[in-house]
């Protein structure tokens, strides 16, 4: 199966998207966009705001809880250069994401440098108030390699974490696909209203466009939520450049699923789960194969850590049910005394993949030649096609401040 995977050719996942397509501000109420559905091969359309309507009663919805950091951080020089530094994850002293942002006094992040050229050396500073007292924060260059810049940030006053010095000096970082730079609006509106942990440089668009209306409606439908978090990574807007997957290297992201969840998961089984964006679908599906994997054989540790291509190896001499796997992980996790399941992430869906969790996935429209639309299609099936050209025909608002899908599963005859 993975040889044949490995085979995809990226091009038959192109398609022509028009600039003017691309939406460059998010509307201005979230739940106001429009909503095209796809469901027993039927494409139809409606907004946001009514989802709760095409979802089944008594059913449960998971969404991302990630928060997007001010991840983008400008520096000028004496001379006057700018200087944009990229934070991209943490380094040390951890490299966990959530204990990064606690830490205090210094730390190091790998990173994207714009206009390197210009920094041959020494530190770069910016001297600023929070709450009328002074704070400075300095870059100094660690290290380096091809691709990736090592940077040592120290600040002053060092009760500070790094997560106040982001929010004080850095930008929202907008996908490169907006040509214009982040307003004091995006500060909000490229935040869902899910988002509680920080972590990502980019948000789970899917879920931009709910609000507290949309949710009110899901309540009075007894469709219960919950969340996951997955930190999404700069890696999400990575293209496919090689000419088959196979030469595609997905990067890790850091994931958080608690126990709860994964037993509510099982209650809800076999009546129907949806799944809000595909951070919400990679994790949960990798906590699936987690679950093979612990069943093939006892962890020492009950750390996540789910490959690329793990899906696609025989992990399992037989077919292991959503069931199994899953109680498999609850029970290693309550072993080692845990409330939620901490670890890494660089799982590729692709057509071929069988889904072991959602029976629909709300999700936004997604670049040509990306590994988004790839899982997608995954899931649809080739009906991915007629969908996005429908989209493409009658206008809809394309990529993160684009409009929203709602796809149920394609059931294979």
């Amino acid at each position: 199966m993975l040889e044949n995977l490995r085979k995809i050719c990226i091009e038959d996942f192109n398609y022509p998207l028009p600039v003017e397509q691309i939406a460059q501000y998010p509307l201005e109420v979230r739940d106001n966009s429009r909503l095209l559905m796809l469901k027993d091969n039927i494409i139809s359309e409606d907004t946001f705001l009514t989802i709760a309507s095409h979802l089944p009663a008594e059913s449960l919805l998971i969404s991302n809880e990630t928060k997007v950091v001010h991840a983008r951080l400008l520096f000028r020089k004496p001379s006057g250069a700018h200087i944009e530094i990229f934070c991209l994850e943490p380094i040390e002293p951890s490299n966990d994401i959530q204990l990064a942002f606690q830490q205090q006094q210094n730390c190091t992040w790998k990173c994207l440098v714009g206009n390197a050229r210009r920094w041959k050396s020494g530190p770069l500073e910016i001297v600023s108030e929070i709450e009328c007292s002074p704070v400075q924060l300095t870059a100094t260059l660690a290290r380096r390699d091809e691709t990736d810049f090592y940077i040592y940030f120290k600040w002053t006053p060092s009760h500070l974490t790094f997560a106040q010095v982001l929010e004080h000096f850095g930008k929202i970082p907008l996908p490169p696909y907006i040509s214009r730079e982040a307003s004091e609006t995006d500060s909000t509106r490229y935040q869902t209203v899910f988002a509680r942990n920080d972590g990502s440089v980019a948000a789970p668009t899917a879920g931009l466009h709910f609000t507290p209306e949309v949710l009110s409606s899901l309540e009075k439908k007894n469709i219960k939520t919950d969340s996951v978090t997955l930190h999404v990574g700069a890696g999400t807007f990575k293209p496919v450049s090689s000419e088959t997957i196979g030469d595609h290297h997905m990067h890790f992201e850091q994931v958080i699923v608690p126990v709860r969840l994964l037993k509510e998961i099982l209650k809800y089984k076999n009546k129907h789960i949806t799944l809000v964006g595909t951070t919400t679908v990679r994790t949960l599906e990798s906590v699936y194969w987690q679950g093979v994997k612990w069943l093939k054989k006892k962890p020492e540790s009950a750390v996540m850590h789910i490959e690329q291509w793990d899906p696609y190896l025989n992990l399992s001499e037989k077919p292991v049910s959503t069931e199994e796997a899953l109680q498999c992980v609850i029970e290693t996790l309550e072993r080692f005394g845990l409330a939620e399941l901490h670890g890494e992430t660089s799982l590729m869906i692709a057509p071929g993949y069988t889904y072991h969790i959602p029976d629909a996935i709300i999700t936004n429209f997604h670049q040509p030649k990306s590994t988004l639309l790839l899982l997608v299609a995954a899931f649809i099936g080739e009906k991915w096609k007629d969908a996005y050209q429908y989209a493409l025909s009658n206008n809809f608002r394309f990529l993160s401040y684009g409009d929203s899908c709602l796809f149920f599963k394609h059931q294979l005859k």
